[in-house]
Order: C-alpha cells, then sequence, then structure tokens
C-alpha cells in the first residue's frame, strides 16, 4: 500500500476544490469552496464573561485552592531565582510550602490502568515509587487524602453507588490507591486556571499554552520530556509513551485548565505504527514529502535554528507541524537548545491562534524498540469542525481551511507577536525563513 493516496499530496481541481493526501497517514482531506467560512472561535466560549475572578483561584481540581482533589504530586517545578527547583514525592503537609509552576501527578481517571499492567505484566514499580506510597499511607493526612479520593474514583469511573463504596474497609481503599504512585498515565498541570490580572472569564482570559512566557513553556515542555523518561525507566513493559494535550472543551478537555497528559503503553498505536512505515520505506521521508513540499508549496510559517513550523495537510482539521531539525529523536533526549527551539515554535504557534481555539496537541518521536528514524515532532490539530456521516461513509475528512489559510491566519499574528516580545526573538517567520531542503538531520 502506497503511504498517500495522490502522486502530489495537494491537487487542485478546476472548481477550486482542493483533495490533500497525507503522507504519513494516507488520510485524505477536501476542502471544498462554499463549505468555509465558520468561525474559528466559538462565540459561546467567547461570551462567557460574567464569572467575577478571585485569588487564590478554586475554579476546577486543578486549581491551586484545590490541590487536594488531585492525586499525590510525583513532582513539582517551582521557580527558583533565574531556574526552577524540583520537588519530589510531597506530602500533603509539604503542598503550600512552595508556590508551583508545574506538578506532575496520576491521572484520577486512568486509561491504561494499574490493574491492565499488574495483571498482563506482573509490573510492581520500582522500589522508590512503592517506599513512597507506603509513607504516604503512614501519613494521617495522607491516608486521609487517598480515601477521598478512591471513593470519589470508584464511584465516579466504576460507577459503584455510594453505600456499596461506604462498606470497603480503609486497607481496600488504600490498596486501590497504589494507581496514584504506581500508574502510567499521568499529568503536567500549570499553576493558573486564568491569566494574571484577569478580571473576567471567558476563554480569551484563560491560561493557555500560548499565554505561557518562553521561559515558562520551555520548563512546561521539559517537564514533559522528563517524565516520558520516567515512565519507560520505571516500567520496562512500556513500548511507547504518548503526550497530548487537549485544549477546551471540544478538544476531549475535562477541565478547562492548561494540562498535558503523558500515557504508557505497550503498542505503539495506529498512526505512529503508519509513520514506521513511510519511513521504511525511504529513510529521508520527512524531508522529501513533508518538510521540503511544506516548503516547496509555501506553507512554511517560522523557523529557527533547531525546528520548522508549517500548516500541515491531509488532516481532518486545520493542522500545524512543528518538526526538530536535530539528530536525536526522541524528547528527553534533546540538548536543551533544540529542546528550546521546538519549545520556542510550539509556543509561538497556540499563541498566534489564540487560547479562544479548541485544540489538541500531540507528540510523535521514535518509541525506544523502533529502528526506523522518526525525528520528533509535534501536531496542533485545531477542533473547529465534527466528522459527519459523509466522513464515516468515506473516510474523506471535509477540511473547513486551506492549508495556506492556517498560514494567513497565523503568520501576521506571529510578527505582531514578535515586536511585542511575547514570542522568541530568534523566531524567523514567513518569507524571512531560510527553508533549505532537507533541514531535518534525524537520519544523518
Amino acid at each position: 500500500m502506497q503511504p498517500f493516496h495522490y502522486t502530489n499530496p495537494l491537487v487542485e481541481m478546476p472548481d477550486g476544490t482542493l483533495k490533500m493526501s497525507n503522507p504519513l497517514t494516507g488520510r485524505t482531506a477536501w476542502w471544498v469552496p462554499g463549505r468555509s467560512g465558520r468561525p474559528l472561535r466559538k462565540e459561546d466560549l467567547l461570551s462567557q464573561q460574567d464569572e467575577k475572578l478571585s485569588e487564590p483561584e478554586a475554579y476546577c481540581a486543578f486549581c491551586a485552592q484545590r490541590l487536594l482533589e488531585t492525586p499525590p504530586e510525583i513532582d513539582r517545578r517551582v521557580k527558583d531565582g533565574a531556574g526552577y527547583r524540583t520537588y519530589h514525592h510531597l506530602m500533603p503537609r509539604q503542598l503550600p510550602e512552595t508556590r508551583h509552576t508545574f506538578r506532575r501527578m496520576a491521572n484520577l481517571f486512568e486509561i491504561v490502568t494499574l490493574e491492565y499492567w499488574q495483571r498482563n505484566y506482573d509490573y510492581r514499580g520500582l522500589g522508590r515509587q512503592r517506599e513512597w506510597a507506603e509513607a504516604y499511607k503512614r501519613d494521617p493526612a495522607g491516608r486521609e487524602h487517598l480515601v477521598q479520593l478512591v471513593r470519589r474514583k470508584l464511584e465516579r469511573v466504576r460507577g459503584q453507588q455510594p453505600e456499596e463504596v461506604a462498606r470497603l474497609s480503609e486497607r481496600e481503599l488504600l490498596d486501590e490507591a497504589d494507581a496514584f504512585f504506581l500508574g502510567c498515565h499521568q499529568l503536567i498541570v500549570g499553576a493558573r486556571h486564568y491569566k494574571p490580572g484577569a478580571v473576567t472569564g471567558g476563554a480569551h482570559n484563560l491560561m493557555g499554552a500560548g499565554s505561557l512566557s518562553p521561559d515558562e513553556h520551555f520548563e512546561y515542555t521539559r517537564f514533559t520530556a522528563d517524565t516520558i523518561r520516567d515512565i519507560y525507566d520505571c516500567n520496562r513493559y512500556v513500548r511507547y509513551v504518548v503526550v497530548f494535550q487537549n485544549w477546551l472543551r471540544p478538544a476531549g478537555a475535562s477541565f478547562d485548565h492548561l494540562h498535558k497528559q503523558v500515557v504508557g503503553l505497550d503498542d505503539w498505536g495506529t498512526s505512529l505504527a503508519r509513520e514506521v512505515l513511510a519511513s521504511r520505506s525511504d529513510p529521508n521521508f520527512y524531508n522529501a514529502l513533508v518538510v521540503n513540499f511544506a516548503s516547496y508549496n509555501n506553507l512554511v510559517m517560522a523557523e529557527n535554528e533547531h525546528a520548522v513550523m508549517f500548516a500541515d495537510y491531509g488532516h481532518r482539521n486545520p493542522t500545524v507541524a512543528i518538526y526538530c531539525k536535530a539528530r536525536q529523536l526522541r524528547p528527553f533526549e534533546l540538548p536543551p537548545e533544540a529542546l528550546g527551539g521546538m519549545s520556542d515554535l510550539i509556543l509561538a504557534a497556540h499563541a498566534a491562534q489564540g487560547p479562544e481555539i479548541s485544540c489538541n496537541e500531540e507528540w510523535y518521536y521514535q518509541p525506544r524498540d523502533c529502528l526506523e528514524k522518526i525525528p520528533f515532532h509535534v501536531l496542533l490539530k485545531w477542533r473547529v469542525s465534527n466528522p459527519a456521516g459523509f466522513e464515516g461513509g468515506t473516510r474523506i475528512f471535509i477540511n473547513p481551511m486551506r492549508p495556506t489559510d492556517v498560514r494567513d491566519e497565523l503568520v501576521p499574528a506571529l510578527f505582531r507577536l514578535r515586536s511585542e516580545g511575547k514570542i522568541a526573538s530568534s523566531i524567523r517567520i514567513a518569507e524571512e525563513c531560510p527553508v533549505e531542503p532537507n533541514s531535518l538531520l534525524y537520519n544523518r
């Protein structure tokens, strides 16, 4: 099977219909004249301004005033002078002692559960994880925290009745809490729900990824990369650690509060498996049919020494792609300057689109048991349309925007943000980009 459907992944028909085929996934998407023009920024999100804001924040379970509504903190990053300090395995009494910028914890509602790993692989975690779990259970405040969380989890996830949960012994509840210490589905959560100084609600005032400073976003990115490495280190049965960020409810977010999800899997998943096949078919595939093709079609929006950003094609939703140029293939193996270059462009893309656009951020990189070389890349998919019967029956998706529309939407915003000092000054934009052929060094 060919990795793409058309000889040219972008084919414009005489009536203006643009047929797109993604070379990595084989997915087909069309842009049809007359089907565009839908608003990118939903009015119901823009108009939620009647909520009066207050400090400290307590708008959702991720807010700073509600720390005990989430599982125990594995780590937290705290601003310390010009850098950040990491605090490990915090106890409840330690939470008020520092003011976090980001914190890491288990997902209360796992996709791949601890029971999955235990029953299928006899997974037991590492000694340091088990020791922290026992210390937390011995602490009176920690024990009470765990009991309350497990009760909530059993009622909401497993649908058990309150009276049924009430019959469980404390020992049984604490055994259920092991998932908070040994599990492989974790969250990286930002400190703020709304931007500092915001007076009223509304999506435009939410503290999205694009509202972070370049320094903060780099720490957010590095914290996520460190978490990937740690999950690999803790569970030798993990073949791939998937990273994604759902922003706003249309993208699947439970809370409109900035967070990434990091999940260990014993499978690559269909999308990445297709990328492996594409890379196997041509070692220079990501240069020839992805980045080079984007530059030849004037889709590159921004670039720096370490990464390139362009409007991608052949997706069911408008998509921005950021590719790392480095030889290293995994986020946690990148030198700081290369990871920083990726972070700067990811931040720029989020800032240019604004917090009002619902989107999914997805990370892709070489799995640890893979021989094919896959460069680290990130996709931002704007959730501005919903597939309907036509898409389901044909697997042809109607994308409301052409790649050139995405480019024209973001480039003016990128120039403005750079002039205001909100994104890195080292970023080159549009015609400033050198767009040298074969700029990705992953296969050298």
